[in-house]
């Protein structure tokens, strides 16, 4: 298990909340919201293996861990785009993203959002774990797609107990 006090991009702060929908200002379409004015990056393209430097997938990873689980879908969803082209690479982003958005579905109590998202999530990751090279950007994709779906079939009530992403810095891709 990840400490709670570990950071891969510990410069970037945390936003003063993590939103929840229907509970919260909208982060960037609402005035009061912890985003709202501030532009959007566009990070560039960067290939899997240089993973150790996409900080905005890094940060997303923090945010996600540390339960700012919209807002790490946000981040990866910017880095996604540039990489549409790389299947493999796209696929992990769009399975990470599927998996944050699983998770905040808990506390806005949609059990069946939660079973979609974390099924078409998880489909998404194992398809990357059967194709790409293991780790893939760090991550112990085919153990994580385990811990998930644990995760999403206990019928949870808390996103506390999500499965915490692990970077390995020794991997190669």
């Amino acid at each position: 298990m990840i400490p709670e006090s570990v950071r891969y991009a510990p410069k970037r702060p945390f936003p003063p909340y993590p939103f929840l929908p229907g509970r919260d200002p909208h982060p960037t379409n609402d005035p009061r919201g912890h985003s709202y004015g501030v532009s959007e990056s566009k990070p560039p393209y960067r290939p899997p293996q240089r993973w150790r430097e996409n900080d905005e997938y890094l940060f997303g990873v923090d945010l996600y861990n540390h339960g700012y689980l919209w807002e790490a879908h946000e981040a990866w969803e910017s880095v996604w785009h540039p990489t549409k082209h790389d299947t493999v690479q796209a696929e992990l982003l769009q399975g990470l993203i599927q998996c944050a958005a699983a998770s905040l579905k808990i506390p806005m109590e949609q059990p069946a959002g939660l079973a979609k998202l974390a099924s078409l999530g998880t489909a998404r990751l194992e398809r990357v774990a059967q194709s790409g090279p293991t780790p893939f950007m760090g991550l112990d994709v085919a153990g994580f797609v385990r811990a998930f779906r644990d995760f999403a079939t206990s019928n949870p009530s808390s996103i506390d107990t999500r499965p915490r992403i692990e970077l390995d810095f020794g991997a190669r891709a």
